[in-house]
């Protein structure tokens, strides 16, 4: 995004702007590139706006108890705690696969051929 060789201020949008964005596209008024062109973003901004509120309300769906409101801090905290579990999850699969990784290594094992 460059004019007469500089580039172009990145434009924050308000929340409001976001969430007007965010109808507009969903009740099909706009496409996700004519929302871009009027808000002067690029399309990719509308993209991952969408997926943010998608998160968000699922985030808030899942943790919904009837009758009981939860704080926006208990849902972060979930999604927190969610996101470390994930986490956690990655890494022991990661631990595994490196001490397979360093059997390997001490056993001799290689799965190149031997060069001649």
């Amino acid at each position: 995004m460059m004019e007469n060789g500089k580039r172009k201020a990145r434009r924050q949008l308000s929340p409001e702007e976001k969430w007007e964005i965010f109808l507009e596209v969903t009740s099909q008024e706009l496409s996700q590139a004519d929302a871009a062109r009027k808000y002067g973003v690029d399309v990719s901004v509308i993209i991952r706006l969408r997926q943010l509120a998608k998160d968000a309300s699922l985030a808030a769906f899942a943790s919904a108890k009837p009758g009981r409101v939860l704080s926006a801090e208990a849902v972060e905290l979930a999604e927190c705690r969610s996101e470390n579990d994930r986490l956690s999850e990655a890494i022991k699969e990661m631990a595994i696969e490196l001490s397979l990784y360093r059997g390997r290594q001490r056993s001799g094992f290689s799965a190149r051929s031997p060069r001649g």
